[in-house]
């Protein structure tokens, strides 16, 4: 029973030594963690404002942002620890033999992680653009550090890897996109006609741009019909609803100005037998 209380006692003794001995240098490693976090914090914010008057995009706005928070509270992290009386050069040490490990097992994480700043410090598009990479096409809606989400014109979410963008060959449509309609009328249309009644309706429809200025053509000659292109620009969120618009409204003018549109025509000769 004797010992029992004595090895209580030790223990007690032992603990409250160690408060006395470690305890303020826990509390002032707190204090500058803490104090690491609320500077990180003003830092981020103060350097957020100077990059927005610099007109930097949002995207990477926000990485140099964290990054420096994060740097900002490595460093008192670092602060931190000396003052607990850590050996900073053992624990360097062993922290680059566990990240090597780490590397060889998040091989998909860290390509997605590179492509991303890749991709944010590049500048191959940006929020708000329209762009077509690995077979799915849609309006760009995030730029993540691991992945880059599409809006589709369905309404669905389209998530990419970043590994999966870069080093593809990738279509930028910008903000604006060009139609691509094409009518066909008979040969003995008046073309001039045809092509000012076009241009007056297109001039007549809120969502087609005046610049850059409409495409109209003639196309190709075809077996039954002269082809006339209409190959006018509308921004990326108008252009499905646009182009059934305008392909309506070209049927329906060509109706009432009596322009012909031909159906095709084949030929089809029976021989009779020998």
């Amino acid at each position: 029973m004797n010992e029992q209380l004595q090895t209580l006692e030790h223990a007690q003794q032992t603990a409250i030594d160690l408060a006395i001995q470690f305890g303020p240098r826990l509390l002032v490693a707190l204090l500058i963690l803490a104090a690491g976090y609320y500077v990180g914090r003003w830092v981020g914010r103060l350097a957020d404002s100077m990059l927005m008057k610099l007109g930097l995009d949002a995207t990477l706005r926000l990485l140099l942002v964290r990054m420096l928070r994060i740097l900002v509270l490595g460093l008192f992290l670092i602060m931190a620890l000396q003052n607990l009386g850590v050996q900073l050069l053992p624990l360097i040490a062993g922290l680059g033999v566990a990240g090597a490990g780490v590397a060889l097992a998040m091989q998909g994480v860290l390509g997605n992680l590179a492509a991303g700043l890749t991709i944010i410090f590049t500048r191959p598009f940006k929020v708000g653009e329209y762009i077509a990479i690995v077979d799915v096409e849609g309006t760009v809606e995030e730029i993540k550090l691991f992945n880059t989400v599409l809006s589709h014109p369905d309404r669905s979410r389209i998530v990419i890897p970043n590994r999966k963008i870069a080093g593809e060959i990738l279509h930028n449509f910008g903000s604006l996109r060009q139609l691509d309609v094409v009518v066909g009328v008979a040969y003995d249309t008046d073309i001039k006609q045809a092509l000012a009644a076009i241009r007056e309706l297109l001039a007549a429809h809120p969502k087609i741009l005046r610049e850059p200025e409409p495409v109209i053509h003639v196309l190709t000659l075809a077996d039954s019909r002269v082809q006339i292109a209409i190959r006018p620009w509308t921004p990326v969120a108008d252009f499905h609803a646009t182009s059934g618009d305008i392909t309506q409204a070209v049927l329906e003018t060509f109706r009432e100005r009596g322009i012909h549109i031909p159906l095709p025509q084949r030929e089809v000769r029976m021989l009779g037998a020998a």
